[in-house]
């Protein structure tokens, strides 16, 4: 509970600070009140306290709490020289995103469905806002508006789920509604089935997975980068935490029920995510498409539900949080520069900026799985952990299509070291190196350590 009362009083301050023009001050309150959290996370380990039957803060919570933070913190250094000099709303851009935070600590941590109708509100809410912040902007206004859509109706599928469950179980404790299932496995409530299903179509719109995905690329296109980023690694982070406590948690007896929905699922986000990013042009659309497919990759770790479950998506959610901060961080440097997104903007990075240039290879290179960095971990996980059910053909399946995806992040490198570009110095300022620097020592050190993380649920 301090985690979230320390998240949000930050935020209130960062709001009265901005009120009062005082614009240097508002990161240095932001990384206090983010440092003084990851402190509460570590003071509450092995705790495993739980707040009036509604909020549960054990390993699996603070685990996840902690890489959100660690991430929001990375992704607020990127704000160097992001803000144009005479930008009015940068204390609304922070608070914001420490409410959005806020609400992704309560959905990694709920112990009753309530609370996590809650959390995705809060976090939903404010990223609405996030998406459409620059109102002059099209495209800014057009991602707000199908986010907003979308996800509402997402939201009326959660809602119905946990409408249906409380009308068969009585309780929206989710440890009562697992009792359930196991006292009655004979004679369970025709409601609640429907209710399983309406619960993983909600949740599936919250991690961008097909076929419930219309949303991501446009949305991730037209907003801020900066917002991108924030949704396209925290975010997503958060919600397959939630996915997993209600799914391998809860619902685990049922397990043979929503299995081949979600295998359906699985297979589609797959192929949809990477079959589209191949054929992108624009550097941002891809990363929305990869992220796409890297929720197809997560879902394994519900295939089969086995005790390692939780910490197996825990290392792929590290590896593609930090990956992916990587690379949004050197977009924003290259679209300061050239005002593009496009891969054409990245053409003989390798000589203008050999660091900017060297780390976003080792970014594209863990996304795409390739041994010694923490995408390859990620996805050797994941594959094990279904391969031990005997899913063979299902791995086959996504060998093959992570194959498909090493053509569109090499597409990057090479358009960096082997197509000439203009001849323009791309500086890269403190702030953006410590955040590159960190994000890439990280993501090879799980790639030959992954045992650091790999037990800590």
């Amino acid at each position: 509970m301090n985690i979230i009362i320390t998240i949000t009083v930050t935020a209130l301050v960062v709001l009265y600070a901005g009120l009062f023009k005082a614009k240097k001050a508002l990161l240095p309150l932001t990384l206090i009140g983010l440092l003084t959290s990851l402190a509460f996370v570590a003071t509450s380990w092995n705790t495993d306290q739980t707040y009036y039957g509604m909020m549960q803060m054990d390993n699996f919570a603070l685990a996840f709490a902690g890489i959100t933070i660690l991430g929001t913190l990375f992704i607020f250094l990127l704000t160097q020289n992001y803000f144009a000099t005479n930008s009015e709303n940068i204390a609304e851009y922070f608070t914001l995103l420490l409410f959005s935070l806020s609400g992704i600590v309560i959905m990694v941590s709920y112990k009753n469905m309530s609370m996590l109708f809650i959390g995705v509100e809060i976090m939903s809410v404010a990223l609405y806002i996030l998406a459409g912040i620059r109102k002059g902007n099209f495209a800014s206004n057009e991602a707000a508006l199908k986010y907003f859509l979308m996800g509402a109706f997402s939201t009326g599928f959660l809602l119905f789920g946990i409408t249906l469950i409380y009308g068969a179980t009585g309780s929206f404790d989710l440890d009562v509604i697992n009792q359930y299932l196991v006292s009655n496995y004979k004679s369970i409530s025709p409601m609640f089935y429907p209710g399983v299903i309406l619960l993983m179509v909600g949740l599936c719109f919250k991690i961008g997975a097909a076929p419930f995905h219309f949303w991501t690329p446009d949305v991730y296109e037209g907003a801020p980068s900066l917002v991108t980023a924030f949704m396209s690694t925290v975010v997503k982070t958060a919600g397959f935490a939630a996915f997993i406590r209600l799914f391998a948690g809860t619902f685990a007896p049922l397990h043979d029920f929503w299995l081949p929905p979600l295998m359906g699922i699985v297979c589609l986000t797959l192929l949809i995510g990477n079959v589209t990013a191949l054929f992108q042009k624009n550097f941002k659309r891809m990363l929305a498409y990869s992220s796409i497919s890297h929720a197809g990759y997560l879902l394994f770790s519900l295939v089969s539900l086995t005790a390692n479950s939780a910490n197996n998506v825990l290392v792929y959610a590290a590896a593609y949080t930090f990956a992916s901060i990587i690379a949004f961080g050197v977009l924003i440097l290259v679209k300061q520069k050239t005002g593009s997104d496009s891969f054409d903007s990245f053409n003989g990075l390798g000589k203008r900026n050999p660091f900017a240039a060297f780390v976003l290879t080792v970014a594209m290179l863990s996304l795409a799985g390739i041994p010694l960095t923490a995408g390859f971990m990620g996805k050797y996980l994941m594959f094990l952990n279904v391969m031990q059910d005997y899913q063979i053909y299902l791995v086959a399946f996504a060998i093959l299509n992570a194959l498909v995806g090493f053509y569109y992040y090499l597409k990057v490198i090479v358009a960096m070291y082997f197509k000439e570009g203009a001849d323009v110095v791309l500086e890269t300022p403190v702030q953006y190196k410590i955040v590159l620097l960190l994000s890439l020592v990280i993501t090879l050190f799980l790639g030959i350590y992954p045992s650091v993380i790999l037990n800590l649920i």
